[in-house]
């Protein structure tokens, strides 16, 4: 779950990072287009992602108990 989380982490930041770049210095509309075409869905994949590797209490208990084998 580590590499999840730090994965999304960065995933969001980088597209924080992007989308405030667009947002403040104001490039070619081109550029504009490109960032707000990959970064916008990049930005609500590692939310999802955030939120699915934030495990709960009773999760947390399940998964050293029980570790996932597969199918």
């Amino acid at each position: 779950m580590n590499k999840i989380k730090l994965a999304s982490y960065l995933m969001f930041t980088i597209s924080i990072i992007g989308l405030g770049y667009a947002l403040i210095f104001n490039p070619a509309n081109w550029i504009v287009y490109g960032i707000s075409i990959t970064l916008i869905p990049l930005f609500l994949l590692s939310l999802g992602l955030i939120n699915m590797a934030q495990a709960t209490k009773e999760e947390e208990d399940e998964r050293t108990r029980e570790p996932f084998i597969g199918y």
